[in-house]
């Protein structure tokens, strides 16, 4: 589309679409209303701005497909108990005495097979909450565990963030996984030093705070990883042995084998439906997320973030952190960040010589610098899951962006800085 829209109507569509998210408005809708506004303002006529909307859906139908096929072994994990009981294997193994490492640790992993992050957090509060009971750990040490946790794993798994960038990039999930597992280790250790130096600050949990213990039935810790396993291993399969088998396909296969592994093969039905409707919001909002990144994509504001890096004498790589950041912060949310920054400047990367898999895993480490914002649901669903008071969720926001920062960085210098691509 030869339309070019101004900087000023780019800009003001991110305003609205903040302004209206913080307000309450559905992000979905938020993000149609600041690109309806944003091209209008920026000189497109009324069927313009509409051709340049749809257009920016259209763009998101492959990872919308994926990321609805996801919630196949998302669905299988949560109701089937395989969710909590790898989280409970890894609380138990480390141990109290390792109580940080073992919440952000326990909060990665389980972000990192497959669970959706805001479920992940909902999974591992509730045992977070009992640990920090008993050993006198304040809700904010133990939110910072959880949200760190949260974010390095969102960088290592199969979750709509990593499915957004492989697909902007045409590179192999996998390969966008495996990328991360550096910068999620990074990710973890300062997620550690923040965490214990706030032991003892803020609020501590009540007994009224604790959760009810939940009786029942629960699949091994071989049964409940059958199924992230199976998932991986067909993934792995185009790196390995040139066997294309895209994420729509392995991972509802391994969702399905991992309910028969534990025997709950006859409430497969029953996962389907729990995971399609946890992945529907996040599909709808990156419908959303495509009209706002097909404004952006028809915008001059790229030429002039990409003159602002020529005159700071900035590497061309640096345009892949710096994208997966402003996006992220303007969404408030990781999987809508990568979508956007992903569409509209993964061709000037390709363009400019970086390589396809180092700006993908660039773009997504950048990403989890600034999602925990206000207006995104993140910054709620972290807070409502420890009990949080709102000026105690706002006094962690830092500490969450120095996390991130530390794993953007590392992923920088991994792959802009030393060029290292070793998959």
């Amino acid at each position: 589309m030869d339309i070019q829209l101004t900087s000023f109507g780019t800009i003001l569509a991110l305003i609205v679409t903040i302004g209206l998210i913080l307000i309450r408005v559905a992000p979905a809708y938020a993000m149609m209303a600041g690109a309806f506004i944003g091209g209008l303002v920026g000189g497109a006529a009324l069927t313009e701005t509409a051709e340049i909307m749809i257009s920016g859906a259209e763009g998101m139908t492959g990872v919308v497909l994926r990321v609805l096929a996801a919630g196949v072994l998302a669905g299988v994990l949560i109701e089937s108990g395989a969710a909590k009981k790898i989280a409970e294997s890894i609380l138990n193994g480390l141990g109290e005495t390792k109580a940080i490492v073992a919440v952000s640790f326990a909060t990665m992993v389980l972000t990192g097979v497959g669970v959706f992050i805001g479920v992940a957090i909902l999974t591992i509060a509730p045992i977070a909450l009992s640990i920090a009971k008993r050993t006198g750990m304040s809700k904010i040490a133990i939110l910072l565990a959880i949200s760190g946790g949260g974010k390095a794993g969102n960088i290592i798994s199969p979750n709509p963030n990593s499915i957004a960038v492989a697909d902007s990039f045409h590179v192999p999930l996998t390969s966008v996984m495996f990328a991360g597992i550096i910068p999620a280790i990074a990710g973890i250790g300062i997620t550690y030093v923040i965490a214990k130096k706030m032991k003892t600050v803020g609020a501590k949990v009540s007994d009224h705070e604790l959760p009810t213990p939940i009786e029942g039935d629960s699949p091994t810790l071989a049964q409940s990883l059958s199924g992230p396993v199976v998932a991986i291993f067909l993934l792995l399969l185009q790196p390995l042995a040139g066997i294309t088998i895209d994420p729509i396909f392995a991972l509802p296969i391994g969702g399905i084998i991992g309910a028969l592994a534990m025997g709950k093969g006859s409430h497969i039905n029953f996962f389907v439906k729990s995971g399609l409707e946890k992945m529907a919001p996040v599909a709808i909002l990156l419908i959303g997320t495509g009209t706002l990144a097909g404004v952006i994509a028809n915008s001059v504001v790229i030429v002039h973030i990409l003159n602002a890096i020529d005159a700071l004498n900035m590497p061309s790589y640096f345009l892949a952190p710096i994208s997966g950041i402003t996006m992220s912060g303007a969404t408030g949310s990781t999987a809508a960040g990568t979508a956007v920054a992903g569409q509209v400047f993964a061709p000037t990367m390709l363009e400019a010589g970086i390589p396809a898999l180092a700006a993908a895993a660039m773009v997504n480490s950048g990403a989890t610098v600034l999602d925990h914002l206000p207006h995104g649901t993140y910054f709620h669903v972290t807070r409502a899951s420890v009990n949080m008071s709102m000026r105690e969720r706002f006094k962690i926001l830092p500490h969450e962006t120095a996390i991130g920062m530390i794993i953007a960085l590392v992923s920088t210098l991994i792959f802009g800085v030393f060029g290292f691509l070793l998959f």
